[in-house]
């Protein structure tokens, strides 16, 4: 009987967590679905869309590690003339990037409760998609910004919105590609964007060893004037101590005895007068073939 109550008791007290448990559940489930209502409402809204859309093409660009090569034109004028971003690429030529996709008819397909009219907007946003490459690609970003490839990328900021307007229309890659406008979701534009990077990086690797050049030509000419320096010195040298060694036997041959005669017959204190020493080392000049001059 113990035994019963003590579980009894302990089935008391789960019951009343797990009714804790459900409430909080239930409170957090009411405030995911007010704050999904309020990002659908808000992803409806041009602006807050497109301010969305440019944010994630700054990350993925980041991602990439292009971001300093990348201009960026946040909120870009209304007449939409302006590319999101422009893609530096080597050789001083650009690449436009546009990221105005409309998502409206793809937010009404995942709030329809029914095939049928989950299908139909479906098919509304392939449409929208496909209306949207047709404008784009008549702007011809690409006659603006020369040099530049003729080519516009049109940015999805999620795979899915890509895929659902495929699933509706498959040729929409090939006709957007006719009208040479690329379609590229963050995972196909962070490909394009590192090979953008690794271009930039061999382009500076390049840079460099051409400065390398540059640099050691420079110094190979400083090396040679420091060379002509040195030897015209050595030469110098050599010449100063040729006409020490003169003086040295000059005063040893013909002053020294004059000294010591003087001396001999009183003049002068005694000792002998000091004998300046020849110098023996021999200046040394640069030798070898390979030396610049």
């Amino acid at each position: 009987m113990e035994t019963l109550q003590r579980l009894e008791a302990q089935i008391r007290d789960l019951e009343a967590q797990r009714q804790r448990a459900l409430g909080g559940l239930d409170q957090q489930l009411t405030s995911l679905s007010r704050e999904t209502v309020a990002l659908s409402q808000a992803l409806r809204a041009p602006n807050a869309r497109g301010r969305w859309g440019e944010l994630t093409l700054r990350r993925v660009a980041e991602l990439a590690g292009m971001a300093s090569q990348c201009d960026f034109y946040e909120q870009s004028s209304a007449d939409g003339q302006r590319p999101d971003m422009i893609v530096k690429l080597p050789g001083g030529r650009t690449l436009a990037v546009d990221a105005k996709v409309p998502l409206s008819a793809y937010l009404d397909a995942e709030a329809a409760t029914d095939d049928a009219a989950r299908r139909a907007a479906l098919d509304k946003h392939a449409q929208q998609v496909m209306r949207h490459v047709m404008t784009l690609g008549a702007r011809e970003y690409w006659s603006r910004l020369q040099p530049a490839p003729e080519l516009v990328v049109l940015f999805l900021a999620g795979d899915h919105f890509l895929a659902a307007a495929l699933e509706r229309d498959p040729e929409l890659l090939e006709k957007a590609i006719a009208r040479k406008v690329l379609l590229a979701t963050p995972v196909t534009l962070v490909s394009v964007l590192k090979g953008v990077a690794y271009t930039w990086r061999q382009e500076k690797l390049a840079q460099n060893a051409g400065e390398l050049r540059r640099l050691s030509a420079e110094l190979y000419d400083r090396v040679r004037v420091f060379s002509d320096a040195y030897a015209d010195a050595g030469r110098n040298l050599a010449k100063a101590v040729d006409a020490y060694n003169r003086s040295a036997g000059s005063w040893e041959s013909r002053l020294l005895p004059s000294l010591k005669r003087m001396r001999d017959l009183g003049v002068g204190p005694d000792g002998d007068a000091p004998q300046p020493p020849r110098l023996e080392s021999a200046v040394k000049e640069p030798q070898g073939a390979d030396r610049p001059s």
